[in-house]
């Protein structure tokens, strides 16, 4: 099982996108929804204080950069493990099934989030984007968990939360399934196996059960 992380395991999403809107409004500029929501789940995507500086003329100066990064923090220490995760991470241990992360950020954000949530322990791999291989929506990222947790794409389950995350995780040919938040509830994710509002409305044995039905004997 391969989760991302990012709007998946914590929402991390909503803190970052609040703190830079609000450090636009502060400059006289506008970030929308819209704009914003097309970058969630990839690689690359533009420096919002770079898009601030094209609306404003003005390049943020450090005192306003650090301010920007304490409302994103504040905002995230009030953010819990998303519901459902910590029942398929159990399910998967006992399960005796390896866990890896395909995450479109940098492993130092990963791996420090996960620790502090007392997580990090749980995953045999984070697979995070360091510009060596090709991110989300490309299939990389998926292609390298799976070889790092020694198993078959096809036989493996994504996660996400994203279209860009799910376009990637098909693209590499694992079953997937989509949890979409307030964020993405607009992306396309028609292409995942299975969508959900949350990880609690069903058991990962209950998804696999449907992901992988039984052959009648």
């Amino acid at each position: 099982m391969v989760f991302d992380f990012d709007g998946l395991i914590l929402d991390t999403e909503a803190p970052v996108f609040h703190s830079w809107r609000e450090a636009f409004e502060a400059e006289g500029a506008t970030l929308t929804l819209e704009e914003w929501s097309d970058t969630i789940g990839r690689a690359n995507s533009a420096d919002p204080a770079d898009l601030l500086v094209e609306r404003t003329g003005r390049p943020l100066d450090e005192a306003r950069r650090a301010a920007r990064k304490a409302r994103r923090d504040e905002l995230l220490a009030a953010e819990a493990v998303l519901p459902g995760v910590h029942d398929w991470l159990e399910d998967a241990r006992r399960l005796g099934l390896p866990i890896g992360v395909a995450s479109s950020s940098e492993v130092d954000w990963v791996a420090g989030h996960l620790e502090r949530l007392g997580l990090l322990d749980r995953f045999v791999c984070l697979t995070c984007f360091d510009g060596t291989v090709r991110g989300k929506p490309a299939p990389d990222l998926y292609l390298a968990a799976c070889e790092s947790l020694g198993v078959d794409p096809a036989d493996a389950l994504a996660v996400e939360d994203s279209g860009n995350g799910v376009t990637a995780a098909k693209a590499a040919g694992l079953k997937c399934v989509a949890v979409p938040h307030d964020l993405t509830r607009d992306h396309d994710l028609s292409g995942a196996d299975l969508l959900v509002t949350s990880l609690a409305e069903l058991s990962l044995e209950e998804a696999v059960a449907r992901l992988w039905p039984a052959t009648p004997s």
